[in-house]
């Protein structure tokens, strides 16, 4: 099976070779610096004040990005490519294919019918949230990035039926990854099938989702996206499932009283049940003027009671650090312990309950938007504003995201306070 991708592609790139029309290409150059202020509270912050260097802090970056896409005859591919500098002056470089992918189409005798195929490295993006998507079960793509990066695709193979009210997309993602072990596949990358049915009835768009992972099991979801006027629109996404990927806290071990562990307290694991589901409402008024609202819980998350007992241990590390006449042998462990605590911070959602609000307007190339996160468990927040122009074949934007909320807030504990970006894309 980890050898069924390539040989695919391979065939594909040889048959793309006696294409007798010329490859249909086009691409862009970004250029951005991001720019980031450390936060003085939280627990890497504690670490490093126990102990400096502990914890790897946010630094500025000059950052260039060249992206190709391209069609020949049934090959498609996006080549991306990335230099960038971090204050302090470390070094990154990174190249690859965001998509490389053969496709065909079988023959119709009826118009607007057919079914496709499609076997490589692709973006398959599900849903209809903006801030959330519950039922993005193959691309599983970060939402709410000040900065949108280009998205990369999944290996798969899929095969696609439409006509001209309905559709259907049978995926199996990540065919490589069959059997292998839980820690080098989870979330996006598990190897699954998943099956997406679509229809529109009138001025509403039906959705339905069903998932089968290797280790995860089966997921069902559902949603819809309704234009209720010419400026209301309505949407609301749903999915359970069986077992999911999240964090799970081990017992911290109180050798001689202290709450110090000597490995990572936090792991991986798949677990049991979870729901997910999203409502949103977007108007739009004749100037261009639009406000999307969205709230949304996230069952995969860790719930309330596990932050709070995260929070409290926290405050008791950071308290023993404080005391006098503490060894200072004692300080690399304490630290370490602290940096520790950021590792439950690698999902979507901190908090399972959210509420996000988001106006925009378009007027003449240009687009300011300003959006407001809530987390209601913590009255944690992130307000973000930015400004876009668009040309021809410029794009000039910048924006801003301040995090903040009591003190015991998760978005308040970040490792960045305040982060924000300056950017030039030129289209060729």
């Amino acid at each position: 099976m980890r050898t069924l991708l390539p040989i695919l592609l391979a065939l594909a790139l040889h048959a793309g070779t006696h294409a007798e029309a010329p490859p249909a290409w086009n691409g862009e150059l970004r250029a951005h610096v991001e720019l980031q202020r450390a936060n003085g509270h939280g627990p890497l912050a504690e670490a490093n004040r126990i102990a400096p260097g502990t914890a790897a802090t946010p630094r500025d970056a000059a950052v260039l990005e060249a992206g190709l896409r391209g069609q020949l005859r049934f090959v498609s591919a996006d080549l991306y490519l990335r230099q960038e500098r971090r204050e302090g002056g470390t070094h990154a470089q990174d190249a690859r294919f965001n998509e490389l992918y053969a496709s065909g189409e079988a023959p119709s005798a009826l118009p607007g019918e057919g079914v496709q195929w499609s076997a490589g490295k692709k973006v398959v993006a599900w849903d209809v949230g903006y801030a959330f998507r519950p039922n993005d079960v193959v691309q599983v793509e970060p939402r709410r990035l000040l900065l949108a990066p280009r998205p990369e695709g999944r290996p798969l193979l899929q095969l696609e039926g439409f006509n001209i009210d309905s559709a259907w997309t049978l995926v199996w993602a990540n065919p490589h990854h069959l059997n292998t072990p839980a820690g080098e596949a989870r979330r996006g990358e598990e190897s699954a099938l998943a099956l997406r049915a679509y229809r529109r009835a009138g001025a509403a768009d039906w959705h339905g989702f069903l998932r089968w992972g290797e280790r995860t099991q089966g997921s069902v979801g559902a949603a819809l996206a309704w234009v209720a006027s010419e400026s209301v629109e309505l949407h609301a996404s749903a999915r359970w499932m069986r077992r999911h990927d999240g964090f799970a806290p081990d017992a911290v071990p109180g050798a001689g009283g202290l709450p110090v562990a000597g490995a990572n307290p936090w792991r991986e694991a798949t677990l049991g049940a979870a729901s997910q589901w999203l409502l949103g409402a977007t108007w739009t008024t004749a100037d261009q003027v639009s406000v999307l609202a969205e709230v949304w819980h996230d069952g995969t998350t860790l719930p309330d009671a596990a932050w709070d007992t995260w929070n409290a241990r926290n405050a008791a590390l950071s308290a023993l650090g404080t005391q006098p006449g503490l060894p200072s042998a004692l300080h690399p462990a304490l630290a370490g312990n602290l940096a520790w605590q950021a590792t439950p911070w690698n999902v979507q959602n901190l908090r399972r309950d959210a509420a996000l609000l988001r106006v925009s307007w378009k007027h003449e190339g240009c687009e300011p938007v300003a959006e407001l996160l809530v987390n209601p468990a913590d009255r944690g927040r992130a307000l973000a504003a930015s400004l876009a122009w668009q040309g021809d074949r410029w794009r000039l934007e910048g924006g801003l995201r301040q995090y903040g909320g009591p003190s015991d807030a998760l978005l308040a504990q970040l490792p960045a306070r305040r982060t924000g970006f300056l950017a030039a894309t030129v289209a060729f």
